[in-house]
């Protein structure tokens, strides 16, 4: 994975954070996403430290301009793609009867079209290297339906079928697609729900208990998970959908 160079999206905080420096760790370059600068920069910073060749693009990979941008800087600064992972995504409650029609279409398109949007225009550089990998980062949520996170919910079962689609899609082309399906993850996005529900500590320790591991999964063991979809210890895999959830969609 040296020369590999990998993109990874929502790379300023959580899942997205620990996967960019998972994969400096195993000698890649890194382009770090972000929407917002500080966080991104902050991102910088930890790889740069680890001696790692990388780059912070600020982009909105929620829109066309944004995604191809993000592609276009990467292959510009880092010289190729090899590597894709689709982490972007925001969290809305509501059910059908609560969730308004904006908020239903601001989590779609930043959790679902965004990862579509980042997919087709690494995909027009990978086919043109004959070789690449897209990973994109599910939920518990898009296996099983949770009360009350309708969006989120259609959002992450989504991300699931287009990781299939883009697997038999692009399988001619030496591309490979795969999937990692979070369970509770102790990231920022949660610790802010958390603080939300009036008691957090109750809702964190309801959170445990509903999973047989009884325990929040790190944003470490997720990026472990994203590094080694992508590698080649796991290069026949293509279309998995791997759950790391603490057993929770086991029961």
């Amino acid at each position: 994975m040296s020369e590999w160079v990998v993109l990874v999206t929502g790379a300023g905080k959580g899942i997205g954070r620990a996967a960019a420096l998972a994969f400096a760790r195993e000698g890649a370059a890194v382009a770090a996403v972000t929407r917002s600068e500080g966080p991104g920069r902050e991102t910088l910073d930890l790889l740069r430290e680890m001696d790692a060749r990388a780059i912070l693009v600020v982009a909105n990979v929620s829109t066309p301009q944004g995604a191809r941008r993000a592609v276009e800087e990467t292959v510009a600064q880092l010289g190729r793609l090899d590597v894709l992972v689709n982490n972007a995504g925001i969290y809305r409650q509501g059910d059908v009867l609560s969730t308004s029609e904006e908020t239903w279409e601001e989590v779609l398109r930043t959790n679902l079209t965004g990862a579509f949007l980042c997919a087709k225009y690494a995909a027009e550089h990978m086919v043109r290297q004959r070789s690449g990998v897209i990973v994109n980062v599910a939920s518990e949520a898009g296996i099983v339906g949770i009360p009350g996170q309708i969006a989120y919910n259609v959002s992450k079962a989504g991300m699931i079928m287009l990781t299939k689609s883009l697997a038999v899609d692009l399988a001619r082309y030496g591309i490979r697609a795969n999937c990692v399906c979070p369970g509770t993850t102790d990231t920022p996005l949660v610790q802010e729900a958390l603080a939300r529900s009036g008691d957090p500590d109750r809702a964190r320790r309801h959170l445990e208990a509903i999973r047989p591991l009884n325990r929040l999964g790190t944003p470490e063991e997720i990026a472990e998970a994203i590094v080694f979809l992508a590698s080649e210890r796991c290069g026949y895999a293509t279309g998995a959908v791997l759950s790391v959830d603490g057993g929770y969609t086991a029961q």
